[in-house]
């Protein structure tokens, strides 16, 4: 069906003339009656009829009429949902606990204007840029460990998110009223991160942390997720994992579980925003300014970084 001709028909049985719908749509009167002739012919019915004050609607075209409004609302609706600009920026943070989502609500509030749709795919970052060159978000946040010349000709990346490591440990704990820990102090503690993917990205960061300074992390097991992990370290006074310091994690008063910041060095795990080079989401251009304006600034400040940093 000709949306056009179903759009003038609307103008036409709202103005009650042909030539005011022509003028509301900028075509000639002689366009518009074009137009709803070729709907009748496709419709097989008349939707109008002559009176001496312009047109009126038939019985069929008065049954037509709802249905030609429903129309289309659909068709902006479709519109608006791919059109930049008018459709939400989407936006993928892989984890709503971790730094990307504390930054992304950061962005919304400083700009509550913009429409965001947030989602969390269950993908590496080879997954995540396949989605973004598909189209299936607009941006993403990931660890790029792949060199330049392996991405897609069509993507982007952006290092964004320098985020640093706390410690998190129950009050049992040899390390837990340490104000900070080395990497060094960390040596003889067992670090648990089960159930890591061993071909994530993040996997390969912790691998070349652990052999940088000698670490032992233990990722034998499978995960019952992160209510269950902090409550094993409440009740140990062995075990402990690493967290990304803007990471959210939320525990019961009684576990008393103690988050200590890890300097000298202090290891980053670095972050880039990735999306398609032609994207012309203007959403997506203030979002690239305000992380550009929040990333810390770690001059002066001794620090440690995987080799595939980017």
């Amino acid at each position: 069906m000709d949306l056009e001709a179903v759009r003038t028909f609307v103008a036409a049985a709202d103005a009650g003339q042909f030539q005011e719908a022509a003028a509301a749509l900028s075509i000639t009167q002689q366009a518009a009656s074009k137009r709803i002739a070729g709907l009748e012919k496709d419709l097989s019915v008349r939707l109008f009829t002559r009176t001496a004050r312009g047109v009126a609607l038939t019985v069929d075209g008065q049954a037509f009429l709802p249905h030609a409004r429903e129309l289309l609302r659909v068709a902006d609706r479709a519109d608006a949902s791919v059109r930049p600009g008018r459709r939400a920026l989407r936006v993928d943070v892989h984890s709503r606990r971790v730094a990307p989502a504390v930054l992304l609500e950061d962005f919304y509030r400083a700009h509550p204007e913009i429409d965001l749709d947030v989602v969390t795919l269950t993908a590496d970052v080879a997954g995540a840029i396949a989605a973004v060159e598909a189209g299936t978000v607009d941006a993403t946040f990931h660890a790029v460990t792949m060199p330049a010349r392996d991405l897609p000709a069509t993507i982007r990346t952006a290092r964004v998110i320098d985020e640093t490591h706390e410690l998190l440990v129950g009050p049992a704990h040899p390390l837990a009223n340490a104000r900070t820990v080395t990497p060094a102090r960390l040596v003889r503690h067992r670090i648990w991160m089960p159930g890591m993917d061993p071909g994530s990205e993040w996997a390969a960061y912790y691998a070349e942390l652990a052999a940088a300074f000698g670490l032992t992390i233990d990722v034998i097991g499978p995960s019952f997720g992160n209510e269950s992990l902090m409550a094993e370290l409440a009740d140990s006074a062995e075990l402990a994992t690493l967290v990304g310091a803007r990471s959210r994690y939320l525990w019961p008063d009684s576990y008393d579980l103690r988050r200590i910041p890890v300097r000298d060095p202090m290891p980053i795990y670095p972050m880039s925003l990735i999306w398609r080079a032609d994207n012309r989401h203007p959403a997506l251009g203030r979002l690239r300014a305000y992380l550009g304006s929040r990333r810390a600034d770690l001059s002066g400040t001794e620090v440690w970084t995987p080799r595939w940093r980017r």
